[in-house]
């Protein structure tokens, strides 16, 4: 990993990986995530260049062989979706002498970026994605409060770095970053909406996806909710979890669920500004379960895989909060909030591999608590521990 001030980041031996195999590096994700921090520190050695900069993009298109001249032996390039046709003059510069990891693109717009390179770059890229901090990444002042104060503060690399107020810094990174993404994208005129409906998709993390209930509560058609909710989700605020796609024999339920990859910005949207608040939430259950589900996600995307996590609800309510296959097994998680581990939780565990018979492996059951060991055909896993287990293979006790 490497070391930046405080943060270290587990993405980088994905990165040393692609880079010793591709041409291109992408790193994509949300916005103040980190990326170009990344970039300009784990490829010091290459020539950097913001597409931001108005000089620079102006260069680029009024002559881009003499802008790209300059970078013979390859650069970062910042903000990369900025100017569209750097793609194909990369397709051709790398079929020309395919050096491995030769340039390096970032980029916040997820869609933007992964569409010239899908278009371009296949085959020639290495496409990696930077999300907030997972918790094994926070520094070690961040990881000592409770799991309150951690989900409360969520994983924005800055709001770790330096001495910020979190509820300031969250205001304006939806009013800068998510509205300004928002208006190139979409045109949105009427930003009141959407960042009712953000709040909205705030308190469903954790349900089952209801695009018409969202619309009918936001005040705009399901067609607007449904482009609005894939903004989202290409921008890596949220992510959209599927039921598992083998039905063994019961009837599912066929509705993906709702997650933030952030809570300290859910909580934010929510109106939640301490812990202490937090601990009372009604939300707090569902934040958590964000939370677990936020730090699988990571772990994968870290390691430079998709993420193929799933869960499982059939139409009498028998449920795993995620799964996802080992081998041509499957692994079942339940994940509980509270912080003792009680008969009913035992049991919820259990049952959450009931559904995949002699294929489910020893259920998971992440908790509130700290400890961890096995109880009645259940491995508990408290919450401090749980990092090791979001990346394969598991830890055995």
């Amino acid at each position: 990993m490497y070391k930046h001030g405080m943060l270290s980041r587990a993405l980088t031996e994905t990165l040393r990986r692609f880079s010793g195999s591709f041409p291109v590096v992408a790193i994509t994700g949300p916005r103040q995530s980190g990326k170009t921090t990344l970039a300009r520190t784990f490829f010091a050695d290459k020539p950097y260049v913001s597409l931001e900069d108005p000089v620079e993009r102006d260069f680029a298109i009024e002559d881009p062989r003499g802008f790209l001249a300059r970078f013979e032996n390859g650069a970062v390039f910042d903000e990369a979706q900025r100017w569209p046709e750097l793609f194909s003059y990369l397709q051709g510069i790398v079929d020309a002498g395919r050096t491995p990891g030769r340039f390096v693109l970032t980029g916040s717009q997820q869609f933007g970026l992964l569409a010239g390179v899908t278009q371009s770059l296949a085959g020639r890229v290495g496409l990696t994605r930077l999300l907030p901090l997972a918790f094994d990444e926070l520094p070690l002042a961040s990881k000592q409060p409770g799991i309150d104060s951690i989900m409360l503060r969520g994983g924005y690399p800055l709001l770790h770095a330096q001495p910020v107020l979190t509820s300031d810094w969250f205001a304006s990174y939806v009013a800068t970053y998510i509205e300004r993404d928002v208006r190139q994208v979409l045109n949105v005129q009427d930003m009141t909406a959407f960042q009712r409906f953000l709040r909205l998709c705030a308190g469903r993390s954790g349900q089952l996806l209801n695009l018409s209930g969202l619309a009918g509560e936001a005040g705009i058609s399901h067609s607007t909710a449904r482009a609005w909710l894939s903004v989202l989700e290409s921008s890596d605020l949220v992510f959209l979890l599927p039921p598992y796609h083998r039905n063994f024999g019961k009837r599912l339920v066929k509705t993906p669920k709702l997650y933030f990859l952030d809570t300290g910005l859910a909580c934010w949207l929510l109106g939640i500004r301490s812990p202490e608040v937090l601990a009372l939430h009604p939300s707090r259950g569902a934040l958590f379960e964000t939370w677990v589900v936020a730090e699988f996600v990571k772990g994968r995307c870290n390691l430079g895989l998709p993420a193929d996590l799933y869960f499982w609800r059939d139409n009498n309510g028998l449920e795993a909060d995620l799964i996802f296959e080992i081998g041509t097994r499957l692994q079942p998680v339940e994940i509980k909030s509270g912080q003792t581990v009680t008969r009913d939780y035992v049991k919820a565990g259990q049952a959450s591999g009931r559904f995949a018979g002699g294929e489910a492996l020893t259920p998971w059951l992440i908790y509130g608590g700290n400890e961890s060991y096995e109880r009645s055909g259940v491995r508990m896993v408290g919450w401090r521990d749980m990092a090791p287990f979001t990346v394969l293979p598991a830890p055995t006790f």
